[in-house]
């Protein structure tokens, strides 16, 4: 089963520069785990030390954030698109 992952400029250093790569899993988790596998350091940048996704990182599946979804226990299907979006900060 796959996904279109799409990877923010400052983790493309991690990918080999792609901005899009292709992931597996049933479960959003499981395809962040899949990806930390083939791009070492992915899943550290992602989810903190007690597992839940970084407070200035926001992923979405198809469009939704998924923090008001199952956050990393959201379920992915094939062709699923799930991106990395970077939180911004500015004043």
């Amino acid at each position: 089963m796959s996904v279109t992952v799409r990877i923010p400029t400052p983790l493309r250093s991690l990918t080999g520069q792609q901005d899009v790569v292709v992931g597996d899993g049933g479960r959003l988790i499981e395809c962040i785990e899949a990806l930390d596998a083939q791009y070492p350091g992915l899943k550290e940048r992602l989810v903190d030390e007690a597992g839940q996704i970084r407070r200035f990182v926001n992923i979405y599946v198809n469009g939704e954030d998924v923090r008001f979804l199952q956050g990393l226990e959201t379920p992915l299907k094939p062709g699923d698109e799930v991106s990395i979006v970077p939180a911004v900060a500015g004043g």
